[in-house]
């Protein structure tokens, strides 16, 4: 792969990793899932093609910046994330407690 191609691969995840920390701060998690999926995709690109190429100066310093965003954008991603993925754990389990009472001792019947 060459440089080029690779910086770019670089820009495609620092441009969608921005939009996904977008839709976190907006709380839409179906397009979050979306953008990650296909950050995934990108990453898995990067993963199976890159392999040590020289890079100029200008070039190494642009692919360091990126992935400094990108690991940034990440991190704020999961501090939004993850205490929203805790309180749906904690419904969840909620749920599940609340079904098996019923499935134990019935639904509370009226007269």
């Amino acid at each position: 792969m060459e440089s080029i191609e690779l910086i770019s691969l670089y820009e495609n995840v620092a441009v969608i990793t921005d939009q996904m920390l977008r839709a976190a701060r907006e709380r839409d998690w179906e397009l979050l899932c979306q953008l990650e999926s296909n950050c995934s995709s990108t990453v898995a690109i990067i993963q199976k093609n890159e392999i040590p190429v020289p890079l100029t100066p200008e070039l190494r310093e642009q692919k360091i910046r990126m992935i400094k965003k990108i690991l940034a954008d990440d991190k704020e991603i999961r501090d939004i994330t993850e205490p929203w993925m805790a309180e749906l754990a904690d419904l969840i389990k909620s749920n599940s407690t609340s079904r098996k009472l019923n499935q134990a001792y019935g639904a509370a019947k009226t007269f």
